[in-house]
């Protein structure tokens, strides 16, 4: 596991979403990242794809469903959405898609700066395990981790992946 390239995986990525961009006729796109490794994969990906509109970045953490589990977290970083987001085509980019829950809460986010015409979402990494319906459009690796493990990207120079025991 600790021998995935996470610069790769984007570049496949950035591959992948110009095809699929394509297909779908979809034109000039805002690139959102959900802190934090979504930040470091969507700069990534904002870069190579060559997009016109600056990076968007989603902290999400008020829009958590599980507060009464863990906790506020108390290092909240402020959401930074350059443009209106009404009928705009919407790349949301996270690091790691697990249960679902970060992916629902960023697009609660989203739609409080207007409805996208579209969203389509891309991870770096899929490591199943959902408990909501979500779905990645453009997928860097689907790794499967033995119970209890969890995967986690570490960076932002260099980008690593490490899997880590409870």
């Amino acid at each position: 596991m600790n021998d995935i390239r996470p610069e790769a995986l984007i570049e496949r990525m950035a591959q992948d979403l110009r095809a699929l961009l394509a297909e779908r006729g979809l034109d000039d796109p805002v690139i959102a990242g959900v802190h934090t490794g979504g930040v470091w994969v969507a700069e990534r990906l904002h870069r190579l794809l060559g997009a016109r509109e600056p990076l968007s970045t989603l902290d999400i953490n008020f829009y958590r469903d599980d507060f009464s589990r863990i906790g506020l977290y108390p290092r909240v970083k402020p959401s930074a959405i350059h443009t209106d987001l009404a009928d705009r085509h919407i790349i949301l980019v996270d690091d790691v898609l697990h249960t679902g829950r970060t992916v629902c809460a960023a697009l609660n986010e989203l739609l409080d700066y207007g409805r996208a015409a579209s969203v389509v979402l891309a991870v770096l990494i899929d490591r199943g395990g959902r408990e909501m319906p979500v779905c990645a459009d453009v997928c860097g690796a689907a790794v499967t981790l033995q119970p209890g493990r969890q995967i986690k990207l570490r960076g932002p120079d260099p980008l690593r992946i490490e899997t880590l025991s409870p």
